[in-house]
């Protein structure tokens, strides 16, 4: 028997007869030595930093204590994406990969498959087309266009060829895409007709562009002359056919090669290009394995952006296993249509997404009334009291109730995970007893390859992201100004820092924000304020610097939205807040006593003192018209503009501590002194949001 069908009894053998789950404190009894360096916590193990002087603050997984896991411990030959996929064709040739269910004409119909191994030679083809047309090694080639099976091809070319992808998206708008290509000196773009038409707009602009490839596109459509001088436009057909007809061997990458650069939106200046290398990814897919499994049976929805690393990982972790991947007809309003036609088994989401599930389910069922009603709120109490005890909850339950649920998503997932930002506890246990199986969150971002931390497949508990995965390390730094230190008690607190091999290689053609962002001793500081909850389980619970992310996953910077806001005639101070839970901002506003009473008086509006006025909802509706007014003057994005405002009598000052010696607004301490009306503002806009359809 040949090694690839070795591997291929392997795989379908760990699906028909998985291994149990690891114990909590897996590896260390194994071990003789670790005793003696690390101290176990359950899911995870401390270690010193430093034997001779250190603390016992750095943080493991405790299914590789003593060493950070590189590579697949089943596979180490597997240094780069391009050995990958490589092991992939040759494991699984024939077995269905990537899917679709738009047709060439424009139609929707089922899911249409791409085995292993004719992406394979789709792959082939496109890179030797690239070759055909004189593209270099190490050429950075963007892809501006959505989720669909070409992405993946010209993605596997790339990391077969030795050429650099960089993954473009206009939600930034096309000045952002403009600056990217410009920044990266991307040669060759691949598009579809729809964003063909935004690159025209500023093609002149991009002088480094020499090639765009167009998806989808026809032969016939095509512009018969070039709309800027050296710049040629084809069809991706027209490659592929260029490419079969003059095959060119494979131009393998070494690990320590760049793979991809990878754009961050930023919250201030233009975007950043974290440098990903091969081994980089291959050693965060490599970690998550320990613990995580796919199988060649499973079946998964592409639908979140492949423009972000999320997904990214997603798409090697899965293509190393032989998970057949099918695609979302790139409208997002038609997942749900998808999701029933595909039945997937896999389900990777985020919190935006999982509260929409959660709203339209309880929803309805507040909306049947009566027996419905009671029946679901019996079956969720039962199943839940089971899973707090540990037993298996009656599958009476499922029967009755929670299969109508689990069809929504198609009725086989067996793995939902989460990430971008934090879930709720209330839907993440939703979520755990309407859907059954594993309900996983995790922890991540660009610069580490994406994950840092996550769940363990089998704990039950919730309100954190879970361990270290198995190639990274982490401990908690003191931050001091915040009140943040590794001694704190019951929890050790600090500003989160991750070492090891899944750290990026540094800011594109910046080092001065890449040695801000990576120490002398290799540790990355993340920015996010973390704390270590009992079982070395990790829990985010701030920012250290003034920026935070938006349920959507939007980054702001409140002081900049707050210098803006300053300009309204009305404010004297302002706390502009938002959190990852909610998708908009509201403002605390120290107002302006004689603007305001001056407005009041020309509105006729009678009031006894000046705290009566601000409450006064006439008085918030025309300071947040004039907020609006000034933001739209100064070109906020529209999730930058504040839905709901309250207005305060008393001034931020040094006495009530929300101000600093330098006058700036202290951003924890006015969250605790404001809570009650940032409580009451987002549950204002709650009751105000218009109903969404049902899923």
């Amino acid at each position: 028997m040949d090694e690839a069908a070795q591997r291929r009894v392997r795989a379908v053998s760990a699906h028909l007869h998985p291994q149990p789950p690891p114990t909590a404190a897996c590896g260390i009894a194994a071990t003789p030595t670790a005793g003696e360096y690390v101290h176990a916590q359950g899911y995870s193990v401390v270690l010193p930093e430093k034997l001779q002087t250190g603390k016992w603050n750095v943080y493991r997984s405790a299914h590789s204590p003593l060493r950070l896991i590189s590579r697949f411990p089943d596979n180490p030959d597997i240094g780069t994406l391009h050995d990958n996929f490589t092991c992939a064709v040759e494991t699984f040739r024939d077995c269905k990969y990537l899917g679709t269910r738009n047709r060439p004409d424009g139609t929707i119909g089922d899911y249409k498959w791409m085995t292993y191994g004719e992406a394979s030679t789709s792959r082939t083809a496109v890179g030797s087309g690239l070759i055909y047309h004189g593209v270099l090694e190490g050429a950075r080639i963007g892809l501006y266009f959505i989720n669909r099976p070409e992405w993946i091809i010209v993605d596997h070319a790339c990391a077969s060829y030795s050429y650099i992808s960089v993954p473009l998206y206009d939600t930034l708008g096309p000045d952002a895409v403009q600056f990217i290509v410009n920044h990266a000196t991307v040669e060759v773009i691949f598009c579809v007709p729809q964003t063909l038409s935004t690159l025209f707009s500023f093609i002149a602009q991009m002088p480094c562009v020499r090639l765009i490839v167009v998806v989808g596109g026809d032969d016939a459509n095509m512009p018969s002359t070039p709309v800027t001088a050296g710049v040629e436009i084809i069809t991706y057909s027209r490659l592929l056919i260029q490419g079969k007809a003059s095959p060119q061997p494979f131009r393998p990458p070494k690990p320590e090669d760049i793979a991809t650069i990878c754009y961050t939106s930023g919250t201030t200046g233009t975007p950043k290009g974290a440098v990903l290398s091969h081994e980089n990814l291959i050693a965060n897919v490599a970690g998550s394995s320990l613990d995580i499994k796919f199988y060649p049976s499973d079946v998964y929805i592409s639908y979140l952006p492949l423009a972000h690393i999320y997904e990214r990982v997603n798409q090697v972790a899965l293509l190393h296993c032989g998970v057949a991947i099918g695609f979302y007809q790139g409208d997002n309003l038609k997942l749900m249509d998808d999701l029933a036609v595909l039945r997937p088994t896999v389900f990777a989401s985020v919190p935006r997404l999982y509260n929409r599930i959660y709203a339209a389910i309880t929803n309805a069922v507040k909306e049947s009334g009566g027996l419905k009603e009671k029946l679901f709120h019996t079956a969720y109490n039962a199943k839940r009291h089971a899973i707090i005890k540990g037993h298996n909850p009656s599958p009476m339950w499922d029967r009755l109730v929670f299969n109508k649920i689990k069809a929504r998503l198609g009725g086989r997932v067996r793995l939902m995970s989460s990430g971008a930002s934090p879930l709720s506890a209330d839907v993440m246990e939703f979520l755990r007893i309407c859907f059954g199986g594993e309900v996983i969150e995790g922890y991540g971002m660009t610069e580490t390859s994406c994950i840092i931390s996550a769940m363990d497949i089998g704990d039950k508990s919730i309100g954190h992201v879970g361990s270290p995965i198995p190639s990274c390390e982490v401990k908690l730094v003191d931050v001091p100004e915040m009140n943040y230190t590794s001694d704190d008690q019951p929890y050790p607190r600090g500003e989160i820092c991750v070492r090891g091999p899944t750290i990026f290689c540094g800011y594109f053609k910046d080092e001065v924000q890449t040695k801000e962002a990576i120490d002398e001793d290799g540790w990355l500081h993340t920015g996010d304020i973390g704390l270590w909850l009992p079982g070395g389980r990790l829990k985010i619970i701030d920012r250290k610097k003034n920026i935070f992310k938006l349920a959507q996953g939007e980054y702001i910077a409140p002081e900049k939205i707050e210098n803006v806001y300053a300009k309204c005639k009305f404010i004297a101070q302002c706390f502009v807040y938002g959190d990852s839970f909610n998708s908009s901002l509201v403002a605390i506003v120290a107002v302006e006593p004689e603007v305001l009473k001056a407005w009041a008086a020309s509105e006729g509006i009678q009031y006894e003192d000046l705290r009566q006025l601000c409450a006064d909802p006439r008085a918030r509706a025309a300071v947040l018209a004039d907020m609006d007014s000034i933001g739209k003057e100064a070109q906020l994005r529209g999730f930058e503009f504040a839905k709901a405002v309250t207005l305060v009598a008393e001034p931020f000052t040094l006495e009530n501590g929300l101000l600093t010696p330098t006058f700036k607004v202290k951003r924890p301490q006015a969250k605790t002194y404001f809570a009650k009306e940032i409580s009451d503002m987002y549950a204002e806009l709650r009751e105000t949001e218009p109903v969404r359809p049902k899923l």
